[in-house]
């Protein structure tokens, strides 16, 4: 019988480096989404204001890992949820309800994030 031993030796600073790379890689991912939603015009648009000011990105959970962009606009929820709604497209020519949608699992841009995050995390990190 062969009896093996083995000793593993943890490198704390490293591993602290990689989960603050994390934290700053989603919000950066977080931040070029929301970038790339505007860019695409789909976001409905009357006064700007619900793709202006009341669009914003909240990182506060970050480190729990959240960051969730935010629409503080009251009647989002209404023209989100409401497709169906003629959308004036003479500001953003592609503006539609569920304007995230082409960014959810299923859409034409579903790894646009995970792409993102990759690049992103590689180049804060050079792993």
């Amino acid at each position: 019988m062969i009896q093996v031993t083995s000793k593993l030796l943890l490198n704390g600073p490293f591993l602290r480096q990689l989960d603050e790379a994390t934290v700053e890689a989603l919000e950066q991912t977080a931040e070029a989404l929301h970038a790339e939603v505007v860019q695409a015009q789909v976001i409905p648009r009357d006064t700007g204001n619900l793709q202006g000011e009341a669009f914003f990105l909240d990182c506060s959970k970050s480190s729990n890992g959240k960051a969730s962009l935010v629409h503080a606009a009251p009647y989002a929820r209404r023209l989100y949820f409401h497709p169906e709604y003629n959308f004036q497209t003479s500001e953003n020519p592609n503006a539609k309800g569920h304007w995230f949608e082409d960014w959810e699992p299923g859409g034409t841009e579903e790894d646009f994030a995970p792409e993102e995050f990759k690049e992103i995390y590689r180049r804060l990190t050079g792993v």
